[in-house]
């Protein structure tokens, strides 16, 4: 079966044909490094790393260029670097490098190249005068905007009805704009502000012609797979189609548009507001990377998820009870289950792919051939079972903190239940242990010993 992947640009499962097997080209869209990341953009770190993994399989690891950019330049950043009265050089750096230690506590391979907006200003000028000489846009006040009604098909990629649009763009009211969906390609900057030198003045880019112009400069005018979340959409992915087709004279500028859903938290949005907002950096400090990460893939990449604590509680366990047998078969052979391949060339099906991953554990218990090579290589192509079982074992939270005099209390307790038959309080007490990170283990000759598991 050959790779099928949704394509949001045709709205059904494409297969992928590269443009240049020797050079299967993916794009993206990275982060705007103002702020620590939020869980929510774990979700396409970890969605397009097992893509990455998966190309790399299926093409071979030197014949995939994955980029993924860094936004450096921003009206987000000049607001919060003024407000915590730094360089706007020293707040992405530091952002970036959090950012970074994130993604690859999460499990993630380094893309291939990571390039930074402000290293590609030339790049975006390029494209800019491109589009002025082909009359796709038009300079007002000091500030270059793309002209939406001379591309006929704008739109096409989320398909909205144009007041939708009008909508969802936020329309600034100018009186430089010909019309309420023209975006800004370049705007002029104040002494303040990060600036180059332009045609039209000392300015900065627009956010939608950063990626065009990264996009462009290491994957060529068109190529394979561009992806990112789906409030990417529109309009930015909508504008960056608009700006590369119409500055390069194609029909398309990635042939498949990939999109991973939303998440919320505990049933709700995820927002400031709420109290529920939980940042990557957050979210490590409690769980183990591999934990994040499993729990993200058993939904499927399209569908919204809904990210709980009892969901990070049962991935949790399972990879306690896979990790043991996952080491066994480490040094095995690398033999994927052909089932398993399949599931992920059909749209990146990881639930599928790790029911097939359960019914391979249970035969390497009954000690059926192959089963646990194959679940170890399983495991390893979505990226988990990284970690030695030493430090999978003896993994613990930031804060995590153990009331030896409340564990002996417990212990107690228990003991006292097991002696009178009450096993349900015995059961209950155990499991208030396992909650506090100890597991016990009961002696032949009566007595309970305790270890620290989480």
């Amino acid at each position: 079966m050959a790779l099928q992947l949704y394509n949001t640009l045709t709205r059904r499962k494409d297969e992928l044909i590269p443009l240049d097997p020797a050079r299967l080209r993916l794009y993206v869209c990275g982060p705007t490094v103002y702020d620590y990341a939020h869980i929510g953009n774990a979700r396409p770190l970890i969605v397009f790393d097992v893509l990455f993994r998966m190309l790399r399989h299926l093409y071979g690891a030197d014949h995939v260029t994955y980029v993924r950019n860094i936004t450096d330049v921003d009206d987000k950043i000049n607001a919060r670097a003024a407000a915590r009265g730094i360089s706007i050089r020293e707040l992405t750096e530091e952002t970036n490098t959090i950012f970074q230690e994130d993604a690859q506590a999460l499990g993630c391979l380094p893309p291939t190249i990571q390039p930074r907006a402000t290293e590609h200003i030339a790049a975006m000028i390029t494209i800019i005068e491109k589009l002025l000489e082909n009359g796709h846009a038009y300079v007002g006040d000091g500030h270059v905007l793309f002209s939406v009604p001379s591309m006929p098909d704008y739109g096409r990629l989320s398909r909205r009805p144009l007041d939708e649009m009008i909508a969802g763009a936020r329309v600034d009211v100018a009186p430089y704009k010909k019309g309420d969906l023209d975006f800004v390609l370049w705007k002029p900057s104040t002494a303040d502000e990060p600036g180059w030198e332009s045609p039209w003045g000392r300015g900065r880019p627009g956010w939608h012609i950063e990626c065009s112009a990264m996009s462009w400069t290491y994957l060529g005018e068109t190529f394979d797979i561009h992806g990112g979340g789906i409030d990417l959409v529109f309009p930015h992915h909508e504008n960056e189609i608009a700006q590369s087709c119409c500055a390069f004279g194609h029909d398309v500028m990635a042939n498949i548009w990939m999109h991973n859903g939303f998440l919320q938290v505990e049933g709700e949005k995820m927002s400031k507001s709420l109290g529920n907002f939980i940042t990557i950096r957050q979210a490590l400090a409690d769980w183990p990377g591999e934990v994040l990460r499993f729990n993200m893939l058993k939904t499927h990449y399209r569908q919204p998820i809904d990210w709980t604590v009892a969901g990070l509680r049962e991935s949790q366990r399972e990879l306690d009870r896979w990790y043991p047998i996952a080491k066994q078969y480490a040094e095995s052979e690398a033999i994927l289950a052909p089932e398993f391949v399949a599931a992920l060339e059909d749209d990146l099906n990881t639930p599928d792919a790790i029911t097939i991953m359960r019914r391979l554990y249970k035969e390497t218990t009954e000690e059926i051939a192959f089963a646990g090579a194959r679940f170890a290589s399983c495991g390893h192509l979505l990226g988990l079972f990284e970690k030695t079982q030493a430090e999978w074992t003896h993994w613990k939270p930031a804060d995590f903190r153990i009331d030896e005099i409340l564990v002996a209390h417990k212990i107690k307790e228990r003991l006292d239940a097991r002696k009178a038959k009450d096993w349900a309080a015995s059961d209950r007490i155990r499991d208030e242990l396992v909650e506090m990170g100890i597991a016990l283990k009961d002696n032949k000759d009566g007595t309970t010993t305790w270890e620290v598991k989480r």
